[in-house]
């Protein structure tokens, strides 16, 4: 059966680390711990006081100061690396840890899964041909050498690196080696963790490389080990669930993300906030307990983003100066239909487009698969679409020779809809209001992918009545701007209350509008 010996890095919160050593090595693991050597002393009194009597945990014997970037994260792993390796001759694997991690998996299920797959884990994709790298510097990582801390020494940093560059004092990669990058977080073999070690003594001129290079810890051990190990040895991935803003800036999980966590494909996940007591108390009765089936849907990151991201709906960027210096047209006339449910939109698009014989387009907006002419290849995306949209709706008023277009949006195109009732043209905006069952929310959810065929029926419960909320929200923010010419049919009102308001929103006679309303199956899912 796996053993693992867990490769702690901490700074900070010694009462967390105790339990979390206590935690893991309750089931036969095993911990090194390296605690930063500019920490508290007294916090590395409290750790080591309460774990000295635990044979399953052991500290690294030299600490080390370390700094976001430099060698000296690398050197502190590799420390304590080297302290498990001969404390615990019996673990079979070696998995790397921060103090801000937990396990989302419990004891059984985690070594169960690694006597099934037996491999190396670790993110390990190419230095230059992959795109993990997304801004900043790439090539200038390895063939400047950097002695300063980007942070705490950001003038000599940047003198050094600018004064090599004005003398042009590169260096090549040692020739036998291809940099790999990847995430710190990785779960090794011992056989790799042994080769891994007796590397770093045979190649000196790699670990001199290395040690001047920025960030190593995202290079080191992810370059050795695929310069060590067989391809189909490793799985290029982490077990370890993280997730990162926009900004680059890891997430925090709290309290309320505990069904979220359990359901990733992954063993443990980081960063638990440290406020997060309940979840932390909650994934601690986890890990020790037995028989426990995990229903494995991995929707967290989709669902993650949907939840965080509720708070910047309303938000508008500064309008583009071809949108505020162009118009539709004063002669023209814009008609807009916005439905949450499009089918039903669609529906009401093909019967007014065989009634009146207008032009009609589907969501141009939100489907990039909406038929539309060939426009010179602005109509070729939706982000292209959306950033010349009125240049985009003039085109199309051009292609079909009229006056007089009809478009469907989503009532999440707040901005557009603004956009639009504020040109010189005229707008008119038909909001279709439906009905929604916990059926179709659920439904909803799957083709978002908010959540998976193995979402558990707790896990709905949950998020329906937010996404419920999401879309009653959505219709409120179109009410609350009071459009001009704004018209409003209701699933719950009767064909002729309904023949009423798209008479006037088509300006089309009585009889013709009923014969669109009254068509039976015009709201059905």
């Amino acid at each position: 059966m796996a053993r693992i010996a867990y490769i702690l890095l901490c700074h900070k919160d010694p009462t967390a680390i105790i339990k979390q050593a206590e935690r893991l090595t309750s089931s036969g693991d095993y911990m090194s711990i390296h605690f930063d050597a500019s920490a508290s002393a007294a916090d590395f009194a409290q750790i080591t006081k309460a774990l000295c009597s635990n044979p399953n945990v052991v500290f690294t014997r030299q600490r080390i100061r370390c700094g976001w970037g430099e060698w000296s994260l690398v050197q502190a792993t590799l420390n304590a690396v080297e302290s498990a390796v001969k404390a615990f001759p019996r673990a079979t694997h070696f998995y790397m840890l921060s103090g801000d991690c937990m396990a989302i998996k419990s004891a059984e299920y985690t070594h169960n899964y690694l006597d099934d797959n037996d491999f190396d884990f670790i993110e390990s994709f190419d230095y230059f041909e992959s795109d993990w790298i997304k801004t900043g510097w790439q090539e200038e990582r390895l063939i400047y050498r950097h002695w300063f801390n980007e942070r705490t020494q950001k003038k000599r940093f940047y003198w050094m690196f600018g004064l090599q560059k004005r003398l042009g004092l590169t260096r090549e990669i040692p020739e036998d080696i291809q940099v790999q990058i990847g995430s710190q977080w990785w779960c090794l073999r011992r056989q790799t963790i042994e080769k891994v070690l007796e590397f770093t003594k045979r190649r000196k001129d790699v670990m001199r490389f290395f040690r001047t290079t920025w960030i190593p810890d995202e290079t080191f051990f992810q370059t050795i080990v695929r310069h060590l190990i067989a391809e189909d040895e490793i799985r290029t991935r982490t077990l370890t669930f993280l997730m990162f803003s926009d900004y680059g800036m890891p997430l925090t999980f709290y309290n309320d993300h505990y069904d979220l966590l359990v359901a990733q494909d992954y063993l443990f996940a980081r960063k638990i906030s440290s406020e997060a007591t309940d979840l932390k108390r909650r994934l601690g009765l986890l890990y020790t307990a037995q028989g426990v089936e995990f229903q494995i849907s991995n929707e967290g990151r989709s669902l993650f983003n949907f939840l965080s991201g509720r708070g910047r709906i309303g938000r508008r960027f500064a309008t583009r100066f071809w949108e505020t210096e162009s118009t539709l047209g004063r002669e023209r006339e814009l008609l807009i239909v916005v439905c949450k449910k499009w089918h039903v939109a669609k529906r009401v698009l093909e019967r007014i487009r065989k009634t009146t014989n207008l032009p009609t387009i589907e969501y141009l907006f939100n489907e990039e698969s909406t038929p539309l002419p060939d426009l010179g290849g602005i109509q070729n995306t939706l982000e292209k679409r959306t950033r010349h949209r009125r240049a985009l709706m003039r085109m199309l008023f051009d292609y079909y020779e009229t006056d007089r277009l009809i478009v469907c949006m989503d009532p999440g195109n707040i901005e557009l809809l603004h956009d639009f009732a504020s040109d010189r043209s005229t707008t008119r905006i038909l909001e279709i209001e439906c009905q929604f069952s916990d059926e179709y929310l659920a439904g909803h959810a799957v083709r978002v992918g908010l959540a998976g065929e193995r979402t558990s029926a707790e896990t709905l419960g949950r998020i329906l009545p937010t996404i419920r909320n999401d879309m009653t929200f959505e219709c409120d923010r179109i009410r609350d701007a009071q459009f001009k010419n704004y018209a409003r049919m209701r699933e719950n009102a009767s064909p002729q209350e309904n023949a009423d308001v798209l008479s006037d929103f088509l300006q089309i006679p009585p009889e013709k509008a009923l014969d669109i309303a009254k068509m039976h199956y015009l709201f059905s899912d």
